[in-house]
């Protein structure tokens, strides 16, 4: 029934168009044929709306017109079927089919004989009108339908990009889990079962306490493992999880040449005070923080020249990324800031950001170290 309704719309709408004429025009049988013609032509099309919507508004419009010539006025439903077939047209065709086809109407509306025939300049304009607000009606509705498209489309495309940066984020999350925390507490476990096995005269409770730390050190890296497993199930690609060190400071010489290789400006790194290896952990930070530092200058001070500087102190790592840009982050701010005081935070550190003094965007976080990490 629902692929079959126009033509079964044409024959109902079609029979009665005709009959309409025919007690319209029982009183001037010299154009009584020509009016049933007229008023079929004007039903008979919609047949033809589901293949060819534009062709077939065409050829009821022009029935339609041809009446007007001959004194016939329009029935009902040969105007319903007008009405259907220009709103089609509207919503499955370009916006210019719409204005051609009522163009037509408004040409005889402003036409010197439409005057000629009794209200025919009143009928002529009644139905510009109507015509012209069906296809604009079916316009609005088509141009409506593409928006929540393109919407929705834009919509799916940002909920790809999140989910992608959040597989991003898990890996990060889980290579440093593994490369930082997991030898931690491995050193843990060795370091206990260590100091049970080496130390002389031990009481049997000592030994003991120092086998449950190690046996709880192996039990906690046991349940991350299966943590990092279940984050690596979501972001192994095809050829399975990639695997590569955790980067320090010594790779930060590899991240400005990628910056410099962007082409978005200068970038120097500066280094001062007593160089000296650092806790894991601190060095990965540290490392962070200056690459999203560096990817903040490149977004919203592009081409400004960023200098990295690392002021090694007794008791404390100062890493500071400074640009010459506009001074100030642009639009709404992002998670990037909030990350890298998450971070520094988590190192037991503090970051800070603003406008510099003479001028630029500076980041600044205070990382502190111990003897032990050095």
């Amino acid at each position: 029934m629902a692929a079959g309704w126009p033509a079964i719309g044409a024959a109902i709408l079609g029979t009665a168009a005709v009959a309409e004429g025919a007690v319209r025009t029982a009183s001037h049988p010299e154009v009584a044929s020509f009016g049933a013609l007229a008023t079929l032509g004007m039903a008979a099309p919609l047949a033809l709306v589901r293949v060819w919507p534009g062709t077939a508004a065409a050829l009821s419009a022009s029935a339609c017109l041809l009446g007007l010539f001959l004194g016939v006025f329009p029935p009902a439903a040969g105007l319903l079927a007008l009405i259907v077939l220009y709103a089609t047209t509207g919503i499955r065709r370009k916006p210019w089919t719409g204005l051609v086809l009522v163009l037509p109407f408004a040409a005889y509306a402003v036409a010197p004989f439409a005057a000629d025939q009794p209200g025919g300049r009143t009928l002529a304009v009644v139905l510009f009108a109507v015509t012209a607000l069906t296809a604009a009606g079916g316009a609005a509705y088509r141009a409506r339908g593409e928006a929540q498209r393109q919407a929705a489309a834009n919509q799916a495309v940002q909920d790809s990009l999140l989910e992608h940066i959040a597989r991003g984020e898990r890996a990060r999350i889980a290579r440093e889990l593994h490369d930082v925390v997991a030898h931690h507490i491995s050193m843990i476990a060795v370091q206990a079962e260590a100091a049970r096995l080496t130390t002389p005269g031990m009481p049997p409770e000592g030994a003991k306490r120092l086998v449950a730390i190690g046996d709880t050190a192996r039990t906690a890296l046991t349940e991350m493992r299966r943590l990092l497993g279940v984050l690596r199930e979501d972001t192994a690609g095809p050829a399975g999880p990639v695997r590569k060190p955790q980067p320090t400071l010594q790779d930060l010489t590899d991240l400005l040449d990628e910056v410099r290789d962007l082409g978005s400006g200068s970038a120097r790194l500066i280094v001062s005070g007593p160089v000296a290896p650092l806790d894991q952990g601190i060095e990965l930070t540290a490392y962070r923080i200056v690459q999203e530092a560096l990817t903040n200058a490149r977004r919203h001070a592009a081409g400004a020249a960023v200098d990295v500087e690392l002021h090694y102190r007794p008791d404390a790592l100062l890493v500071r990324v400074r640009d010459s840009g506009p001074g100030r982050s642009a639009g709404a701010p992002g998670h990037g800031l909030a990350g890298m005081r998450e971070r520094a935070a988590m190192a037991g550190g503090r970051l800070t950001a603003g406008p510099g003094r003479t001028g630029g965007f500076v980041v600044e976080a205070v990382l502190p170290i111990t003897k032990g990490d050095q």
